[in-house]
């Protein structure tokens, strides 16, 4: 996205997804970890969102979206929302549902891996700003990004069938009750984690003696490192029914 916009200055979440952070440093652009509210931001030519975020799964309030809002029009700056974990939070909202029909500046980024099971599709799309959508699609002819016609007719088939996204959000619901649970005996202390496929958790200890920890037992969770903490541990809710039930009594006993 910095690439295709020309961004030379990059705003994105303090703890979020590194692919915010790389794709600044492949357009060559500066780029600055903020918190969430858009009130402490400078200015910049692009921000990044993420709700509900990967890895924490806090979910952005109305007001706090708004802000961002607020922030793109008082700077003239682009907002990319990336919401492809969006339909695993029934309280979420769109930046785009919350800008009063004016998506000026706004871009709404959307995944079919998570609600779906597309990842190795690489299927997604983008919505908002005309004017940004075309910018996109100019470049985008001669960078080859085109999706192949197989690809596309399943994006059409996901997309016109809303029963799975609710089932998988289910699933993964129940998931994380399963091992919230769990880890809450253990002596973890859960933040955000309300949406999206993961739990964020910590013992208050440096993330890679909980990483041990979590292996002792057989279970691989992700070192918070990789995300900007050192303090937290990202577990994910993709395993199978059957081993989450397996790591749940992994970490009961």
């Amino acid at each position: 996205m910095p690439t295709l916009l020309q961004s030379k200055k990059v705003i994105y979440p303090k703890v979020a997804y590194p692919t915010y952070l790389v794709g600044a440093l492949i357009a060559g652009a500066q780029a600055i970890a903020v918190e969430a509210s858009a009130q402490d931001w400078g200015s910049a030519d692009l921000a990044w969102i993420n709700s509900p975020s990967n890895p924490t799964g806090e979910v952005l309030t109305d007001e706090q979206v708004l802000q961002v809002i607020n922030w793109s029009r008082k700077n003239n700056s682009v907002v990319a929302s990336d919401e492809c974990y969006l339909s695993f939070a029934p309280t979420a909202k769109s930046i785009l549902e919350l800008a009063d029909g004016d998506n000026t500046g706004l871009l709404a980024v959307h995944s079919l891996s998570k609600s779906s099971n597309m990842a190795g599709y690489r299927a997604a799309f983008v919505v908002g700003d005309p004017k940004l959508i075309d910018q996109i699609r100019q470049i985008r002819k001669h960078a080859g990004l085109m999706l192949s016609s197989p690809v596309q007719a399943a994006m059409i088939i996901a997309l016109s069938d809303n029963k799975h996204v609710v089932e998988q959000a289910n699933r993964y619901g129940n998931r994380r009750e399963i091992l919230s649970s769990a880890l809450n005996a253990a002596g973890f202390t859960i933040k955000h984690s309300k949406a999206g496929l993961y739990i964020w958790c910590t013992k208050g200890e440096n993330c890679f003696r909980t990483v041990d920890w979590f292996a002792s037992l057989g279970i691989l969770v992700t070192p918070g490192s990789f995300y900007g903490d050192d303090n937290f541990v990202r577990v994910a809710l993709t395993a199978t029914d059957e081993n989450i039930m397996k790591a749940r009594e992994r970490i009961k006993s």
